[in-house]
């Protein structure tokens, strides 16, 4: 499978990405048990079909030691100039207090040294508490390891835009933010993609498929409950789920999704990935993989095949009018995390 030019972003100078990424939350533990060689052999089925974008994080589980390894069984198999194909984007989540270059520099270390690199395509950047000012200094220390090499590019993961907007003007380059965004929760909308227009700064989204609640799996379906939520996502989903307006109305919304999937010859997912794609500042959305357990590899292919059209977008948004407002429910970006 080759996926089409469409599928591919120049994200950086450096780093052409694909809009598709592969999410590796879901090796974390929190979705059930991962076989690592079986993890592998699947990472090399996404890579040959062009999903060669990662997302993952230190706290991942085993997500940047698969990644260390992958990289190994490439350059055995496919040669070094291979990797030049494979983008690799991680996370550190400290926990807030003091920070000191050698507290920064150890962690990043363990990153590189996990991941089996010279320097992180990408590092995202998570604070839990914005009280804690200290995020501001961490990030200094990460831009000086920057400089130095051990870092291509500086980004953050679930920061508002007013913590977003304090680190711009300290002069510290971001390249982008990752947050949730789906066509349940639009709170990008409100002021997040403004400023990053502004500023020149991407956004990659996450649940935007809401852990697989968009699709033809949940049409027509009974509200499910405790253990009908097997997985950690579609637990987190469901909440926000409720919380937007409840199952009657994602109902409507997948029955709608249904009508325009048929329309395009694609499925429910695809047109819930295809939107979020297709708003301002997006370069990418993340779709999770569930190594060796199961894959979607040729649906999410589908995505770069067709375009939604006028009519798509007021159907779809008819039905969001009618939702309750996650924005002032819970705040921007991130504010979940942090309440």
């Amino acid at each position: 499978m080759n996926l089409p030019a469409a599928s591919r972003l120049q994200f950086t100078p450096d780093l052409n990405i694909c809009r598709i990424l592969n999410g590796m939350w879901q090796v974390s533990g929190a979705h059930g048990r991962i076989n690592p060689q079986a993890a592998i052999d699947t990472m090399f089925k996404y890579f040959d079909a062009g999903f060669t974008t990662w997302d993952l994080a230190d706290h991942y589980g085993p997500a940047e030691d698969f990644i260390g390894e992958f990289r190994c069984q490439l350059v055995d198999t496919r040669g070094k100039d291979a990797l030049s194909q494979l983008q690799a984007f991680t996370k550190w989540v400290p926990r807030p207090g003091k920070m000191t270059k050698q507290f920064v520099e150890e962690n990043i270390d363990i990153s590189l040294r996990r991941m089996n690199v010279q320097s992180l395509d990408l590092m995202q950047f998570h604070w839990w508490e914005y009280r804690d000012q200290n995020y501001l200094d961490a990030l200094k220390y990460m831009a000086e390891l920057q400089t130095e090499g051990k870092i291509k590019h500086l980004a953050l993961t679930n920061f508002d835009t007013e913590h977003l907007k304090i680190i711009t003007e300290t002069g510290i380059k971001i390249v982008s933010n990752q947050v949730q965004f789906s066509l349940v929760d639009r709170r990008p909308e409100v002021k997040m993609i403004e400023f990053c227009q502004q500023h020149d700064i991407k956004l990659f989204t996450y649940g935007t498929v809401c852990g697989g609640l968009l699709s033809e799996n949940y049409l027509g379906k009974p509200e499910p409950r405790g253990f009908d939520l097997a997985t950690a996502s579609l637990k987190k989903y469901k909440n926000t789920i409720d919380a937007w307006g409840g199952w009657q109305l994602f109902q409507e919304l997948l029955a709608i999704l249904k009508e325009i999937a048929n329309k395009h010859g694609v499925s429910i997912a695809n047109v819930a990935v295809r939107y979020i794609l297709d708003r301002p500042s997006v370069a990418g959305v993340i779709v999770g993989a569930r190594l060796g357990v199961s894959e979607h590899i040729e649906d999410n292919a589908k995505v770069f095949n067709f375009s939604l059209d006028g009519d798509d977008g007021d159907r779809i948004n008819a039905v969001s009018r009618q939702s309750r407002d996650l924005y002032q429910l819970i705040g921007d970006c991130g504010d979940e995390y942090r309440r």
